[in-house]
């Protein structure tokens, strides 16, 4: 998933803390983050099972493409990119989009109407506004601000990690482990505990 589930959990506190009481009514806050953070991540799993279906895909047309000498990459997103036109997926890269965040603007888009649609059937919740377009309008620049924030701890942790003395590749364990620890200490600064 494109953003890990800690942060799609600091998403949806932030989404219900901004929008109670002024424009959401609820008796349960707490289920509320809850549904919110089903949404998203809902929204995010569609792409990964896309691309498990590809990865299964190629598997099956491994030899073709050493035969024609045709890359994995190149492979892969030909496959992909005709299974997003043809079920007409949102794609959630926003660097595969050229959007500045990690999510598409589309998909922010895509998931604030789904978020909505769960806030209007949901009987726990009183919508002070009856615009659901505006709440929607609301959740996209909430979601946005925080990830523009998220993008820049993302770089921030990377420019530490390329910063050390020694080269250390991109896609190692190290790497992971060290983005992971300066990721933290970015989000720290800004306010952010992903522990909470």
């Amino acid at each position: 998933m494109l953003l890990a589930r800690e942060f799609v959990t600091y998403i949806s506190k932030q989404l219900v803390k901004s929008l109670t009481p002024g424009t959401i009514e609820t008796s349960s806050p707490d289920l509320l983050i809850e549904r919110i953070a089903e949404v998203i991540t809902e929204e995010l799993s569609a792409e990964d099972r896309l691309n498990d279906e590809v990865r299964d895909l190629l598997s099956q047309y491994s030899e073709y493409m050493r035969r024609e000498g045709v890359s994995y990459q190149e492979m892969f997103r030909r496959i992909k990119n005709t299974l997003i036109s043809q079920r007409k997926v949102i794609r959630a890269s926003g660097r595969d989009t050229g959007d500045p965040m990690k999510l598409s603007r589309d998909k922010v888009s895509e998931m604030s109407h789904k978020v909505v649609e769960m806030l209007r059937k949901n009987r726990d919740i009183r919508l002070k506004n009856k615009d659901s377009n505006a709440i929607r309008l609301e959740i996209v620049r909430l979601m946005t601000d925080i990830l523009i924030a998220e993008e820049k701890v993302d770089r921030a942790a990377r420019t530490k990690i390329r910063s050390q003395k020694r080269d250390i590749p991109e896609g190692s364990e190290e790497w992971d482990l060290m983005l992971r620890k300066y990721y933290a200490e970015e989000l720290k600064k800004l306010g952010i505990d992903l522990a909470k």
